[in-house]
């Protein structure tokens, strides 16, 4: 398996370790919103739902965000190369490396580390377009790209 095939792997991982766990929220926040029932405490029930429906507001905006990430996720070729960086591109710089997918931090492949990135994140937009050698600056730091595939 090449590298990019092994960071897409590891991205998808990500995005459904993420879903896995939104899910199990939801669930339990339907479960006790069933569960609670009318008690001679009124305000305190009704403080107790409008805490749980917060929260179903919270997951489900979550959930969103996990369907655009599979959407990118979808819109990855491993298999092609491109004459600039473009989303799926592996990016080695003389800062770090990064893999241009989704906002998914840090992975190891062997002993390298790649930061995989969203198109639309700061340092996402700044390698954009770019080619080997060309330079950017992040953070006060400038970087060049060796090479990117």
């Amino acid at each position: 398996m090449n590298i990019k095939e092994e960071l897409y792997k590891q991205c998808e991982l990500y995005v459904n370790k993420r879903l896995e766990t939104v899910e199990k929220t939801i669930a339990s926040h339907q479960k006790a919103l069933q569960s609670e029932t009318k008690s001679s405490a009124g305000d305190k029930h009704e403080t107790g739902r409008a805490m749980l429906q917060l929260e179903m507001e919270k997951a489900s905006q979550q959930l969103s965000g996990i369907a655009q990430m599979k959407e990118t996720l979808a819109k990855i070729n491993t298999n092609s190369t491109s004459e600039v960086v473009r989303l799926g591109s592996v990016v080695e710089t003389t800062s770090a490396n990064y893999y241009i997918s989704i906002s998914a931090g840090l992975i190891t492949i062997g002993k390298t580390k790649y930061f995989a990135v969203s198109s639309s994140s700061p340092i996402g937009k700044l390698i954009l377009g770019k080619n080997e050698g060309e330079s950017f600056d992040f953070n006060g730091t400038k970087s060049i790209i060796k090479k990117k595939f």
